[in-house]
C-alpha cells in the first residue's frame, strides 16, 4: 500500500477518535453536576465546544505519551493496587487537561474525573478497534508486537538456526482454471488475487493435478493429509456393514475415517512431527489442533475442536473485529441474494433462511480464526502448518464458481493469504507458503430444476415404487454447515443430516426407530435403514454428494450385482442409464466385474476392457477409467453409483443438491484442482506427467517437508500377509474426552497438548486393507510416474 494512504488512514482513524472524545465529553457535561466546561459568566455553544476539543486532545496526548511511560514505572506494584491505581490516574491526566485548556474553562471534582476519565478511554478504544476492524496492517503489527514480547520473555534473540518452516494453506473448491482467471488482469484491471499474482511472476510455480473420481474435501483432504483415500466412494455413503451413513463432514465419520486412513497408510500423517492443523477435516497427525472436525466430538471442559473459537473471541479486538465483518456480510448475500432473484439470474438456487448466516460463518468467523490460528504458528515458529480456508467454496455452492459474490470472496482470501505472509517476516524463522486446493467446482443448473424430479424420484420410478407429485428440496452438503454446529457445540442428528439426502421413504421399521427424514419427509435415519432388513423388502436409499449419486437397498447384505438388481428392479438400470440428465451408472456384474452403463446401450467393462458401442466415459477425458475402476473396487462402495451428465463445450453438469457450483464426480473444472508451490522446491512431478490423485500429493508435499530437513513421517514396518487381527470398527472409540488443549486460535499460540487416537497397530493396517475391497483384489492404481528425486542441497 502506498504511504501516502498509510499515514492518511491514520490521520482519518486519530481525527474520528478525538470527535467521539469531544462528543463523549460533551455528553458527559450535560449529564454529570459535578463536570463543566464553560466558566462560571457562561460561554456560548462554540466555546464550549472548542473547550470540549481541547480538553480531549490533551487528554489524548497525555494518555499516549505519559500513560506507557507511568505502567512502565509502576509494574513492580502488587496488581490490585495497580488496578485501582489505575482510575485514579487516568482521572489525573484528565484534570491536568482541562487545566491546561485555554481560558481556564472546564472544571470537574476529582472523583468525578475518574468516572469521565474511564468513560472517555472505554469510548475512544472502541471507536479504535471499529475502525481498525478492516486495517489488516494494524491487526500484523499489533501481532508481532505480541510475538517479539512473548520471545522476549522466553529468552529467544529472535534468530534461529532451524531450517525453513513450511505452510500449506488450503483454498477449499478453487480450480486451477479460477485461479488463473483471478491472477489475471481484466479490462485493465488488477488482478482479482494481486498477491498471490505477484507471487506467480517472481517465486512460485502453479499447476494442476486430477483428483480422484470423488471430487471433495472428504476424499481429497484425507489422501492429502493421511495418505490414503482408500474407500472413500464420496462425501456421504451408506455402510451395510454397520447400518450407518458416513458423512465426511460430520465428526464421528472424520474420526473414523482418520483412524482407517492412518491404519492403511502405517503412519499418522503428514503434520506428525511439530505439526499445526487449522480449520481441517482431519488432523493430520498434528499435536497442534483447532477446529478440527474429526476431533470435534470429544466432548468436555477442554474440547479441543471449540478452544480455538473460545480462545479467538476472549480478546475483545478480536471479537470487534470479527462482529462487525460478520454482520456486514449477512447484510452482504441478503443484498446479493436479492439482487440475483431481482434480475432473474439463471441458474439459481434459494438463499434465505439461515444461508446468511452460515456464509457469513465461514467467510468470516472461520475465515478470521483459522488465519489467526496460523499466524500464531508461524510466530511461535511451527515446521508444518496446514489449514482449510472455506470461504470461495461456500459461496461458489450457491452463486456460481464465477460469479462476481464468489469474486469478492477469492480477493478478500487474497487479503488473508498477504496478511499470513507479512506476519511470517516477524517470525522466528523463514516460512515457505504452498497454496493448493482440494477440488475445483462445476457451474450448472441442478437436476431437479432442469428435469423437474430429484435423483430420488427417477429411482422410485425405476424401482416402480410411488413418486411424489411435488419434487422436493435436497438441501445443500456444503461443509460449513457441520462446523457451524460443532462450533455452537449442537449435537450430531442421528443417522443422516439431511444435507445431501435423497433417499427412501419411511418404513415401519424407521418410524418405530423416530429416526428423522431427509428431503421431503424421506427416509429414516442410519440406524433405521439398517434395521430395514427385518422387512421383506426395504425401499432405496438414495444419496447425493454433489452430481455423484449412491443407491442403497439395505436389506440386502453385500454388494448387489447387476444380475440381482435386474431380477428384482427390471427396469431401474436402464432408467438411470437412459436419463438425458445421468452421464454413466457403475454397477458389480457377477460375469464381468465393474460395469459402466449409459444411454442407448452403451457398456463399458472396466474390468475386461470390452466396450459396446460407446465408452460412456469418453466425454469425460482421459483418466475417467482409472478414477471409476479404482472406486469400483471399494467395499463400501453401493449397489449403483450414477454419475450426472456433463456438457464438455459449457463445462457444465447437473447436481443431485440444492448447488448450482457443486463437485464430488465427475465432469468439469471440479476434478481440477491446483498446487502453487516455491520456485525453490523441485517440481511435483518430472515435465510432461500429470499429478494424479490426493495420494500422490500427499507424498509430494511429504518430499517437500523432507527438502528442508524436515520432519519425517515415521512409518510402522511392512504388515506380514499372514498377520490378521480384527480392526475395531467401533465410532465410539474416538469419542473419547480429550486432553486439555492451551489455545493456538491466539497468537501468539501456547503449545497444546496432543490427544490423537492411538495409531492403528500394524496388525490392523492387513485387516483394514483387506475389507476394504469387495473382492479381496487390489484396486486398479492410477498410471505411475516416475519419482522426482529430492534435491537436497536446497
Amino acid at each position: 500500500m502506498p504511504r501516502w494512504k498509510t499515514v492518511g488512514g491514520t490521520l482519518l482513524r486519530v481525527a474520528a477518535v478525538w470527535a467521539v472524545s469531544t462528543l463523549t465529553m460533551l455528553a458527559l457535561a450535560g449529564i454529570l453536576p459535578d463536570f463543566s466546561l464553560k466558566s462560571g459568566d457562561g460561554d456560548s455553544a462554540t466555546q464550549i465546544a472548542v473547550t470540549a476539543a481541547s480538553g480531549a486532545g490533551a487528554f489524548g496526548v497525555l494518555s499516549a505519551l505519559v500513560w506507557p511511560l507511568l505502567v512502565r514505572a509502576l509494574l513492580l506494584m502488587p496488581a490490585l493496587v495497580l488496578g485501582l491505581l489505575v482510575f485514579v490516574l487516568n482521572g489525573s491526566m484528565l484534570l491536568i487537561a482541562l487545566s491546561v485548556n485555554p481560558g481556564g474553562r472546564g472544571a470537574a471534582e476529582p472523583e468525578t474525573a475518574v468516572v469521565v476519565a474511564a468513560v472517555m478511554s472505554a469510548a475512544s478504544s472502541a471507536t479504535s478497534t471499529f475502525l481498525t476492524v478492516r486495517d489488516d496492517g494494524a491487526y500484523r503489527r499489533r501481532l508481532a508486537r505480541l510475538a517479539v514480547r512473548r520471545r522476549r520473555r522466553l529468552g529467544e534473540d529472535g534468530g534461529s538456526d532451524e531450517p525453513p518452516g513450511t505452510v500449506f494453506l488450503q483454498l477449499d473448491g478453487v480450480g486451477h482454471a479460477v485461479l488463473r482467471e483471478a491472477l489475471r488482469e481484466r479490462e485493465n484491471r488488477p488482478p482479482v488475487m494481486p498477491t498471490v499474482a505477484g507471487w506467480l511472476q517472481s517465486t512460485h510455480k502453479v499447476t494442476p493435478w486430477r483428483t480422484d473420481w470423488s471430487s471433495q474435501t472428504g476424499a481429497s483432504q484425507l489422501g492429502i493429509l493421511h495418505g490414503s483415500n482408500e474407500d472413500v466412494p464420496a462425501f456421504r455413503w451408506y455402510e451395510k456393514k454397520t447400518g450407518e451413513v458416513m458423512v465426511s463432514n460430520r465428526p464421528t465419520s472424520a474420526a473414523v475415517l482418520q483412524r482407517r486412513a492412518a491404519a492403511r497408510a502405517r503412519h499418522d500423517g503428514l503434520l506428525t512431527v511439530d505439526g499445526a492443523s487449522r480449520g481441517n477435516l482431519f488432523t493430520g497427525g498434528a499435536d497442534q489442533l483447532a477446529l478440527v472436525l474429526s476431533v470435534a466430538a470429544r466432548r468436555g471442559k477442554h474440547n479441543r475442536s471449540r478452544s480455538g473459537y473460545f480462545a479467538y473471541f476472549a480478546d475483545p479486538a478480536n471479537a470487534t473485529r470479527t462482529a462487525v465483518s460478520f454482520l456486514a456480510e449477512v447484510v452482504r448475500e441478503i443484498c446479493q441474494s436479492t439482487r440475483a432473484k431481482l434480475r432473474r439470474e439463471a441458474p439459481r438456487v434459494k438463499r434465505g433462511g439461515l444461508y446468511p448466516f452460515i456464509r457469513a460463518f465461514a467467510t468470516v468467523v472461520e475465515r478470521d480464526v483459522v488465519v489467526t490460528a496460523v499466524m500464531g504458528d508461524i510466530l511461535s515458529g511451527r515446521t508444518a502448518i496446514y489449514a482449510d480456508l472455506v470461504a470461495y467454496d461456500e459461496v461458489a455452492h450457491h452463486s456460481g464458481p464465477r460469479s462476481r459474490d464468489a469474486r469478492q470472496v477469492l480477493a478478500r482470501l487474497d487479503r488473508s493469504i498477504a496478511l499470513i505472509a507479512k506476519v511470517a517476516e516477524h517470525a522466528p524463522r523463514d516460512y515457505r507458503v504452498v497454496l493448493l486446493s482440494d477440488h475445483g467446482q462445476s457451474p450448472g443448473e441442478t437436476f431437479a430444476g432442469a428435469y423437474g424430479l430429484r435423483l430420488e424420484d427417477l429411482v422410485r420410478a425405476g424401482c416402480g415404487l410411488p413418486v411424489s407429485r411435488r419434487a422436493g428440496r435436497t438441501p445443500s452438503g456444503a461443509e460449513a454447515r457441520e462446523a457451524g454446529r460443532a462450533a455452537l457445540r449442537r449435537p450430531e442428528k442421528p443417522g443422516v443430516d439431511g444435507d445431501g439426502w435423497c433417499g427412501g421413504r419411511e418404513t415401519s421399521a424407521d418410524a418405530g426407530s423416530g429416526g428423522s427424514g431427509g428431503s421431503g419427509g424421506s427416509a429414516g435415519s442410519a440406524g433405521s435403514a439398517g434395521s430395514a432388513g427385518d422387512t421383506a423388502v426395504s425401499d432405496p436409499i438414495v444419496l447425493a454428494s454433489g452430481n455423484l449419486g449412491l443407491i442403497s437397498f439395505p436389506d440386502v447384505p453385500g454388494r448387489m450385482s447387476r444380475e440381482q438388481i435386474d431380477a428384482r428392479h427390471p427396469a431401474l438400470l436402464r432408467t438411470l442409464a437412459d436419463h438425458p440428465g445421468v452421464g454413466f451408472v457403475l454397477v458389480r456384474s457377477e460375469a464381468h466385474g465393474a460395469v459402466v452403463l449409459g444411454a442407448d446401450g452403451a457398456e463399458h467393462r472396466l474390468d475386461t476392457g470390452e466396450v459396446f458401442g460407446t465408452s460412456p466415459l469418453t466425454v469425460f477425458g482421459p483418466g475417467a477409467e482409472s478414477a471409476v475402476r479404482r472406486t469400483a473396487h471399494f467395499r463400501n462402495t453401493p449397489d449403483i453409483m450414477v454419475n450426472s451428465a456433463y456438457d464438455p463445450v459449457r463445462g457444465t453438469v447437473h447436481a443431485f443438491e440444492e448447488q448450482i457450483g457443486s463437485h464430488g464426480g465427475l465432469g468439469g473444472e471440479q476434478g481440477h484442482p491446483f498446487l502453487l508451490w516455491p520456485a525453490g522446491l523441485t517440481p511435483p512431478v518430472a515435465a510432461g506427467e500429470e499429478l494424479v490423485g490426493a495420494e500422490r500429493v500427499h507424498q509430494v508435499l511429504r518430499r517437500w517437508l523432507e527438502e528442508a530437513d524436515g520432519p519425517q513421517v515415521p512409518e510402522q514396518e511392512a504388515v506380514p500377509a499372514a498377520v490378521e487381527v480384527a480392526a475395531a470398527e467401533a465410532p465410539a472409540a474416538l469419542a473419547a474426552p480429550a486432553a486439555p488443549e492451551a489455545s493456538a486460535a491466539q497468537a501468539p499460540a501456547e503449545a497444546e497438548v496432543p490427544a490423537e487416537p492411538q495409531p492403528a497397530k500394524a496388525s490392523d493396517a492387513a485387516r483394514t486393507a483387506r475389507d476394504s475391497r469387495w473382492d479381496g483384489a487390489p484396486a486398479a492404481p492410477f498410471t505411475v510416474v516416475s519419482r522426482v528425486v529430492p534435491n537436497k542441497s536446497r
